[in-house]
């Protein structure tokens, strides 16, 4: 790892943006140089500080995505799918970094995020915290370990202002279990629990999602047999464990050469 990397922030002034760019502040292993906003942002041309407190920095939002890239070692991206997308054709173009926190995406613009890590260090993964990624590998060798009797329940809950659903960590919790039992996720995964005919499929792998309040990010999963159930769950409980993740993740990235990655070979844990 080096001693310095230098980021920018796409999606700065959201909460997580925020977050980001106050924790790298705060440690001597980064130097923050880009805060992006979208177009017709209210933030733009202010001083960061503006939103996040402390003195002027210098650092100014811009709409101008290319000069951060061209002078950081890696962009930090919590934002849209169609802004992660255009971000990520530029980061490939520059060789650079791209940490990639943004959900939501379709099947076209994944393909896409592939095209891009030909040429960039992608590190995407819809959570970054460390306990979500011991619980993915968790799920994976339940799901492993115990047969199609045994049904598998995501519920999903996060704050009223989540704008998809299932969550990014849904999907992934999801794709740890069908890895486990070594079957298809897409014909498998059920995300529409609504109206009549609801019974089981067997092998069928469900996701409920609930909405509400200031929630962060609870998940939990449920194995449920014949006569007995076995429920595994993670509360997040502030944001920082995903700020600690994803600027471990671009520290990581840099010198790695291009490839798609997740937060599991950020920890060591993908096998």
């Amino acid at each position: 790892m080096g001693q310095n990397t230098k980021i920018s922030v796409i999606g700065a002034a959201g909460k997580m943006g925020q977050q980001i760019m106050l924790q790298a502040q705060e440690s001597d292993n980064f130097t923050l140089v880009g805060a992006i906003e979208a177009k017709g942002s209210s933030y733009l041309s202010n001083d960061i500080s503006s939103f996040i407190g402390g003195k002027e920095t210098g650092i100014l939002v811009t709409d101008d995505p290319l000069e951060c890239i061209l002078k950081s070692d890696a962009i930090i991206d919590f934002s849209s799918p169609s802004s992660t997308i255009e971000i990520c054709e530029l980061v490939a173009q520059a060789r650079k970094v791209h940490v990639i926190g943004t959900t939501g995406f379709d099947v076209a613009e994944e393909e896409k995020i592939k095209a891009a890590a030909r040429h960039a260090t992608i590190i995407k993964s819809g959570n970054m915290s460390l306990g979500i990624n011991a619980l993915l590998g968790t799920v994976k060798n339940l799901a492993k370990s115990l047969d199609s009797d045994w049904d598998i329940e995501i519920s999903d809950m996060h704050h009223k202002d989540k704008v998809d659903s299932p969550s990014g960590t849904a999907l992934e919790l999801a794709s740890a279990a069908a890895e486990g039992r070594e079957i298809d996720l897409e014909s498998s995964l059920d995300i529409s629990r609504n109206g009549s005919e609801l019974s089981r499929k067997k092998g069928e792998i469900g996701i409920v999602s609930l909405r509400g309040g200031t929630v962060i990010g609870d998940h939990s999963v449920v194995f449920a047999g014949q006569g007995e159930r076995i429920a595994v769950s993670h509360f997040a409980e502030n944001r920082n464990i995903f700020v600690t993740g994803a600027l471990k993740a671009a520290e990581w990235g840099v010198g790695k050469g291009p490839g798609l990655f997740s937060a599991l070979d950020v920890l060591g844990m993908e096998n």
